[in-house]
C-alpha cells in the first residue's frame, strides 16, 4: 500500500507546504503577528507569530497527513479500504492547508475575506466527496462509522456505511448553504447529523440482531 501511494503522497505533501513557499515570497509585506483564529462572529480572536504562521501551521499539518497514512497503512484490514476513498482522503489535510494558511494571509494584508464561509464551503466540499465514496469501504480499523457494532458485524458496517454516504452528503450540502446563509444552527445541524445519525443507526441494526 506504501509503494501503491508514494506519489499521491509526495504531491499532497509538497502541496501541504505551499503556504510557506507563498508565507516567503509575502514576508516582506505581512505584520509580524497574523490572525489565525475566528469566532462565529467572522472576528479574529487568535493570533500567531509570523513564523509560526508560515512555517508551524503547515508542518504541523504535514506531520498530521504523514500520521493519518501511517495508520491507514498500518491496519491489518487496509485491503478493505477502497482506492478511490485512500486517494481522496489524502487530499483533504492539503486543500485545508492551502485554503485556510492563505485565507489568513490574505486577511493579514488587508482584504476582505469571510473566513467562515471559505471553511463551510471548504468543509461541506470534503463530507460531500467523503459521503460519495464511503458507501464502498470495506471494514477495517481505521476509517469509517467505527463503532462496536459496526466493527462486530460486517453487514452491520456495510448498511450503516451505505446509509452514511447519503447523510454525509446531505450534511456536506448543507454545510456549503450555511456559509452563504451563515445561520449558526444549520451548520449544527449538519455536524450533528453526520456524527450522530450513522451511529444511532448502527445500534438500531445491532439490536435487530445485525
Amino acid at each position: 500500500m506504501k509503494k501503491k501511494y508514494k506519489w499521491t503522497l509526495f504531491v499532497t505533501g509538497l502541496i501541504t507546504l505551499c503556504p510557506s513557499l507563498v508565507g516567503i515570497l509575502l514576508w516582506n509585506q505581512l505584520p509580524d503577528v497574523i490572525a489565525t483564529h475566528f469566532g462565529t462572529d467572522n472576528v479574529a480572536n487568535g493570533w500567531s507569530s509570523k513564523p509560526f504562521a508560515v512555517f508551524g501551521i503547515p508542518l504541523i499539518l504535514l506531520g498530521l497527513q504523514l500520521f493519518c497514512f501511517y495508520m491507514v497503512s498500518t491496519d491489518t484490514k487496509k485491503k478493505n479500504i477502497n482506492e478511490k476513498m485512500m486517494k481522496k482522503v489524502l487530499w483533504i489535510i492539503p486543500i485545508i492547508s492551502c485554503v485556510v494558511c492563505l485565507s489568513c494571509y490574505g486577511i493579514a494584508l488587508g482584504m476582505a475575506i469571510d473566513i467562515l464561509m471559505v471553511v463551510d464551503i471548504v468543509v461541506g466540499i470534503i463530507f460531500t466527496v467523503c459521503g460519495y465514496v464511503m458507501h464502498g469501504i470495506g471494514q477495517n480499523d481505521t476509517v469509517g462509522i467505527r463503532v462496536p457494532w459496526t466493527l462486530k458485524s460486517e453487514e452491520n458496517w456495510n448498511r450503516t456505511h451505505k446509509m452514511a454516504s447519503w447523510i454525509w452528503i446531505v450534511a456536506g450540502v448543507l454545510m456549503i448553504i450555511d456559509g452563504f446563509v451563515k445561520t449558526n444552527w444549520l451548520l449544527f445541524v449538519a455536524v450533528g447529523m453526520a456524527a450522530l445519525v450513522p451511529i444511532v443507526y448502527s445500534y438500531w441494526l445491532y439490536k435487530k440482531g445485525i
